[in-house]
């Protein structure tokens, strides 16, 4: 499927090497002010080829808005947004054409469909997310309107874990670090693994504030379930923690519960989520990306005629796709919400009847 939403729904279209990816946006709000600057910040953040930390591929990743606004206010109907591609280099995907690279959906798409775009995965490729953002900046605006804040950060690279969170300093790190003391670390983590020809994992934290009491819908639809299936869609991302996620299990349920007071709750174990509903704390979500599967070192795979043979790529590839990911990370977080916010204004009479008396 190629669309993710209930209420506040998208779709996205193109291949890492055709002509061009796009999103159309759908259920978004008539009198949201949209702030193109905005949104091609969003995409600038994303995009490659900006430093040694990520893929040498140059894309401007401009967007233009196709429909669904006029005069910078939406209009209430299906926003359309394209990027074109710029800088595709297919010939050297041409080795590769009929083997499977190791880590790759190679395997799996041509298993399913009987036929695979190689150029740099095609459909399955990390260039699909441009598309993403850009969709995310959208719903990013929408949660303005009602002071929620989404935002992110990376936590850990190669094993290497911050001990800090400051998010005013990862919106001015390379690697978009959470820790200025652990920065040069991490970096040098990922130039040693890059000058190996290889490459490293990384964990993402996804904090959002002011969020309203009330997002997520039982049972099917928890808010939880919905944040974790949007984050699993990300490539390369292999786990999602929500809270104190996995630390859950190894305490007990005295010291998990968060106690509640006339003026809060006394600590986050949870997240921000309860019963799959936000309790109006901080949610924060890990999101763990697993090391680029595109490495320069030979490796042993099958072709499509069932050959074993020897895997060895070309072309240009972030060393720890984490980084760029972790703004993929924040923008279907920002998608969630954004759906989620829409759907809770049916959730009582009350809500109903301020709209219709």
């Amino acid at each position: 499927m190629n669309s993710f939403g209930h209420k506040f729904k998208f779709s996205t279209f193109g291949e890492s090497h055709g002509k061009a990816l796009g999103c159309v946006v759908d259920g978004v709000p008539a009198g949201i002010s949209i702030d193109e600057e905005f949104i091609q910040n969003e995409m600038d953040r994303r995009k490659p080829g900006q430093n040694e930390y990520a893929t040498a591929r140059k894309e401007g990743d401009k967007v233009e808005i196709l429909s669904g606004v006029f005069e910078g206010i939406t209009t209430g109907t299906t926003i359309a947004m394209v990027i074109f591609n710029e800088n595709q280099k297919s010939k050297d995907y041409s080795n590769i054409k009929d083997l499977f690279r190791p880590g790759h959906a190679d395997f799996t798409y041509w298993n399913k469909y009987g036929i695979r775009d190689y150029r740099g995965g095609g459909r399955s490729s990390a260039r699909e997310t441009a598309a993403r953002v850009a969709a995310g900046a959208i719903a990013k605006l929408l949660l303005k309107e009602i002071g929620v804040v989404v935002q992110s950060g990376i936590c850990e690279i190669d094993g290497i874990d911050a001990e800090q969170y400051d998010f005013k300093h990862a919106k001015s790190s390379e690697i978009f670090t959470l820790d200025a003391k652990e920065e040069q670390n991490q970096k040098d983590a990922i130039l040693n693994a890059k000058n190996k020809h290889n490459s490293v994992g990384g964990v993402a934290l996804i904090n959002v504030k002011n969020t309203p009491i009330g997002l997520g819908e039982p049972i099917y639809f928890k808010l939880d379930a919905q944040i974790a299936n949007a984050m699993m869609s990300i490539n390369a991302v292999k786990a999602v923690e929500i809270g104190d996620g996995i630390e859950s299990a190894k305490v007990k349920g005295y010291d998990n519960n968060d106690q509640i007071r006339l003026d809060g709750f006394k600590s986050n174990h949870s997240g921000g989520i309860l019963g799959g509903i936000s309790n109006g704390d901080d949610i924060n979500v890990k999101v763990h990306f697993k090391a680029t599967p595109s490495v320069f070192i030979k490796q042993d795979t099958i072709d499509t005629n069932d050959n074993e043979v020897t895997c060895e790529l070309k072309g240009r590839h972030d060393p720890c796709v984490a980084i760029r990911g972790s703004v993929v990370a924040e923008s279907m977080m920002a998608l969630v919400l954004a759906d989620m916010a829409i759907l809770n204004m049916g959730a009582k009479v009350d809500h109903l009847k301020k709209i219709y008396n």
